[in-house]
C-alpha cells in the first residue's frame, strides 16, 4: 500500500526550516555522512506484539527508514520508530515534532533538553527513554557528574521538580502561582519562552513514557555489542521488564481455537451494532447540556471504579531511577478522588487548545504549535476505514470516545460530548487498560493488553497507544498554558 502524505503550506515551510538549522543545531551529524544503525533485535521491537506483525510492504518500511534517517536524534532506527511505524503519516508527524523541540535552535541549551527529558521519564520509571537520553545528554555536551544525581545539577534545572511531577501526576493541581515562582527575578529564573521549552518536553516524555509502556517497547539491542545488548554502563541501569508478564511466550492466549475466535466475533459485533445505536439515537433526539453535563460527573465518578489489583501495591522506586526525581512516592490520585476537596471542572469551553493553548505556544516558542497542532489533528482523524475484519467503517465515534475519556479522567470536559457514549463504547477491560497506560503506565502488562478488543489487529491496537498518548499531552499542556495564560493577564 502507497501511503501519501499531504503537507500543509506551514509544513512545508517548517520543514525548510528544519532542514536549514540540521547542519549547526548542536553537535548533530551531517546529514551527509549519517548513517542509520538498524539494532538486529532477536525478540523484535515489542513484547507484545509478535516480531512477524512487522514485516511491513516495502514502501512502507523504505518510508520508516527515510524518516528515521531524516529525523533520528540519536542515528538508529529505534524500537519505538518501528512499532509507530504502523502508521508512516502519524509518525512523520511524531518525528518532526520531537527532532524541533531536540535539534532546532530554541529557548534552551541542547544538553538541558535532553536532562529534562531524563527528569521527565524518570517519573514514570521509564528506563528505555532514561537510557536513549542518557547517551544523548552527554553527546550534546552534557557534564556526566549530573548523571549522579539532582544534587548534582543547577539549580534552574531542580527548581523544575515541582512543575515535572504535577504535570505527571496531576496536572489539575497547577496555578499560576507555580508559574510564578519559576520566572521570578533572579539568578535562576526561567524566561517564559525557556519555561514553554521545559513544559513540553515534560508532557512530551511523559506521554511517550505512556506509549512505551502500553506497547511493550523492548530495550534496544546495540549491533555494535557481540551479544546484541545495550549495556548502558554509564549509568548502571536494569534493562529488564518491570511487569511479571511482560513477555509473549508467557500469553496463554490460543488464537487458533475456534470456539475463543467466535466469542471475539461476537464480542466485535456486539461493539459494532451499539456504534450503529447510538448513531441512529444521535439522530433522532439530542441530549440537552444538563444531560451532558450530569452524564460527564457520572463518568468522571465511575472512573473511580476502574482500578486493577495490581494498584492496590506500592511500585517500588528502582533506585537508579529515583536519583532523577523527588517526592517518588507523588504518584497519580482521581480528578473526582471521594472526600478531597472538590476541585473544579475543567471545560474546554473556557480554555481549548485551539482556541487558546495553540496561539500561547507559537507566540512564545515559535512555531513548535504548528507542529503539535499537526500531530494532535492527525492522531485524532487517522483512519483506515476499517474494524479489525470489518472495512468500510466509520470510526469517528471510538476515537472521540477515547480520546475524551482520558481527558475525563484528568478532569476535562467539553459541553458538546455526550459522555453516554464512553460506556457503549469502552468496555471494562479496555478502561482498565486506558487508566493504567495513561496514569500509571508503568504498570501495564502485556495481559492487559491483550484483554481488550482481542479480533483487533495490533495496528489498531498501536492506534490506541497513540491516541492514548496525545490525549495525555494534551491534557497536562492545557492546564500549564492555563496556568501561564493566568499568570500574563
Amino acid at each position: 500500500m502507497l501511503y501519501i502524505i499531504r503537507l500543509e503550506p506551514v509544513t512545508r515551510r517548517l520543514l525548510v526550516k528544519l532542514n536549514m538549522n540540521y547542519l549547526h543545531a548542536g553537535p548533530c551529524i551531517t546529514q551527509q555522512d549519517k548513517k542509520m544503525l538498524i539494532p538486529q533485535a532477536s525478540r523484535g521491537p515489542s513484547a507484545f506484539i509478535p516480531e512477524k506483525e512487522f514485516g511491513q510492504a516495502n514502501d512502507v518500511n523504505k518510508l520508516t527508514n527515510r524518516l528515521a534517517e531524516e529525523y533520528s536524534t540519536s542515528g538508529r532506527l529505534d524500537n519505538i520508530t518501528q512499532v509507530m511505524s504502523f502508521h508512516p503519516q502519524y509518525l512523520e508527524s511524531f518525528l518532526r515534532t520531537q527532532f524541533y523541540m531536540l535539534r532546532v535552535d530554541g529557548p534552551l541549551p541542547y544538553h538541558y533538553r535532553h536532562y529534562i527529558a531524563i527528569m521527565a521519564a524518570a517519573r514514570h520509571q521509564c528506563v528505555y527513554l532514561i537510557n536513549m537520553h542518557v547517551e544523548e545528554f552527554l553527546s550534546t555536551g552534557g557534564s556526566a557528574e549530573w548523571l549522579s544525581g539532582l544534587e548534582y545539577i543547577p539549580q534552574k534545572l531542580k527548581n523544575l521538580n515541582e512543575i515535572n511531577k504535577l504535570l505527571a501526576h496531576r496536572p489539575w493541581l497547577i496555578r499560576k502561582e507555580h508559574i510564578q515562582k519559576l520566572v521570578r527575578t533572579g539568578e535562576n529564573n526561567w524566561s517564559l519562552a525557556e519555561l514553554l521549552h521545559a513544559v513540553v518536553l515534560l508532557a512530551h516524555y511523559h506521554a511517550l513514557a505512556s506509549f512505551v509502556f502500553g506497547s511493550g517497547i523492548n530495550p534496544e539491542r546495540d549491533p555494535d555489542t557481540q551479544n546484541g545488548l545495550q549495556t548502558a554502563v554509564r549509568n548502571k541501569f536494569c534493562v529488564c521488564d518491570l511487569a511479571n508478564d511482560n513477555n509473549i511466550e508467557n500469553t496463554s492466549q490460543t488464537s487458533n481455537d475456534a470456539e475463543q475466535n467466535r466469542d471475539y466475533e461476537s464480542e466485535l459485533e456486539a461493539l459494532m451494532e451499539r456504534m450503529k445505536k447510538l448513531q441512529e439515537e444521535r439522530e433522532d433526539e439530542e441530549a440537552s447540556q444538563e444531560e451532558m453535563a450530569t452524564r460527564f460527573e457520572k463518568e468522571k465518578k465511575e472512573s473511580l471504579l476502574v482500578i486493577s489489583g495490581a494498584f492496590d501495591e506500592e511500585v517500588i522506586s528502582m533506585s537508579n531511577v529515583s536519583r532523577y526525581i523527588e517526592d517518588p512516592g507523588f504518584g497519580y490520585k482521581d480528578f473526582a478522588r471521594r472526600g478531597e476537596e472538590h476541585l473544579p471542572t475543567f471545560r474546554a469551553h473556557d480554555y481549548s487548545w485551539e482556541d487558546h493553548g495553540f496561539s500561547l505556544v507559537n507566540r512564545l516558542y515559535s512555531d513548535i504549535g504548528h507542529l503539535l497542532d499537526d500531530k494532535f489533528r492527525m492522531v485524532y482523524n487517522l483512519t483506515y476505514n476499517t474494524m479489525a475484519t470489518h472495512e468500510d467503517v466509520d470510526t469517528t465515534m471510538l476515537r472521540r470516545a477515547l480520546f475524551n475519556y482520558v481527558h475525563c479522567m484528568f478532569g476535562i470536559r467539553y459541553d458538546d460530548y455526550d459522555y453516554g457514549e464512553v460506556n457503549q463504547l469502552l468496555e471494562r477491560t479496555l478502561k482498565v487498560y486506558i487508566k493504567t497506560v495513561t496514569c500509571y503506565p508503568e504498570r501495564a502488562t502485556k495481559r492487559m493488553y491483550d484483554s481488550y478488543w482481542r479480533q483487533f489487529k495490533h495496528s489498531e491496537k498501536v492506534h490506541v497507544n497513540l491516541l492514548l498518548m496525545e490525549a495525555r499531552m494534551q491534557a497536562e499542556l492545557l492546564y500549564a498554558l492555563r496556568a501561564i495564560t493566568q499568570h500574563l493577564t
